[in-house]
């Protein structure tokens, strides 16, 4: 593990012995580059996208808790993706390299300690090799009051192009999108005309994403549920940390626990996503 920066955030990198790594801001905790032995980046960064913590980093993995969205009176996606993490362990494992960070009540600024009132600590983990990551997340109610969150892993995965990516694993699985009802996918491969965003709901296995002759696997647990998202022109254009002609080039394919779950006081919640490439070409 070695210390950098990324923009003007400290970040940390880890890497393994094969030669994989993978970058890692303390601002939000925030993955911002995967690459595997194989040298290639299989996340996107928006290159208009603010890297000095005056803003959410748009691209790589953010770090979604204790809200969803806008699906509360909070903050957008809460405030994890915005705070200062903590690096708190690091080593390898059977050729493996893993780092890990903390993030608490204690380090958040006043004004949102005060807005979001509950003792927690977070446990983020990322560990790579060869061609596959894992990310870890352990959410625990360090205090004496149970305390409602959602999680995800809003992963931007870098792909060729917009309208050649295929995602299969869905079908029949239910989805809502931004107005009701809600309804079951009938088709075996998720393709983009445009704008799409939907969520997903109880995933039952792994899902796949193709992309120029890459596939990826996507497995998750303690996430139940999968959000996939692209802005479409339109949408793009209304972001002022995407450039116009970036959307093409990522998915966002995000583990999530959309629906609220109410953690007792010293109780703890694990949720992960395993990633793993492998190409035909």
């Amino acid at each position: 593990m070695s210390k950098n920066t990324f923009g003007q955030l400290p970040a940390v990198t880890i890497r393994a012995a094969d030669g994989a790594q993978a970058t890692v801001t303390l601002y939000g905790g925030h993955l911002v580059s995967w690459r595997g032995s194989d040298g290639r980046e299989r996340l996107f960064c928006s290159r208009d996208s603010a890297l000095d913590g005056s803003r959410a980093i748009r691209g790589g993995v953010p770090v979604i808790f204790p809200q969803f969205g806008a699906r509360g009176t909070g903050m957008r996606h809460g405030f994890a993706r915005v705070a200062t993490w903590q690096e708190a362990a690091s080593g390898t494992d059977n050729g493996a390299a893993w780092a890990e960070f903390s993030l608490s009540q204690d380090d958040l600024p006043q004004a949102i300690a005060t807005a979001w009132p509950f003792d927690f600590a977070l446990r983020l983990r990322v560990t790579v090799q060869a061609s596959s990551l894992e990310i870890s997340l352990r959410v625990h109610n360090t205090g004496s009051q149970p305390f409602p969150f959602s999680a995800a892993l809003h992963s931007y995965f870098t792909i060729d192009q917009l309208d050649q990516a295929r995602i299969t694993g869905l079908q029949r699985v239910r989805y809502s999108e931004e107005t009701p009802p809600d309804a079951l996918q009938a088709e075996e491969v998720l393709q983009f005309a445009d704008k799409l965003d939907r969520i997903y709901h109880q995933l039952p296995g792994p899902l796949q994403l193709e992309s120029g002759g890459d596939t990826l696997r996507l497995a998750q647990q303690g996430f139940t549920d999968a959000v996939v998202w692209n802005p479409g022109a339109q949408d793009a254009a209304a972001l002022p940390d995407l450039a116009d002609d970036e959307y093409p080039r990522f998915v966002c394919i995000e583990a999530a626990l959309i629906q609220p779950d109410l953690l007792a006081a010293g109780a703890e919640w694990h949720g992960s996503q395993q990633l793993e490439f492998s190409s035909t070409l």
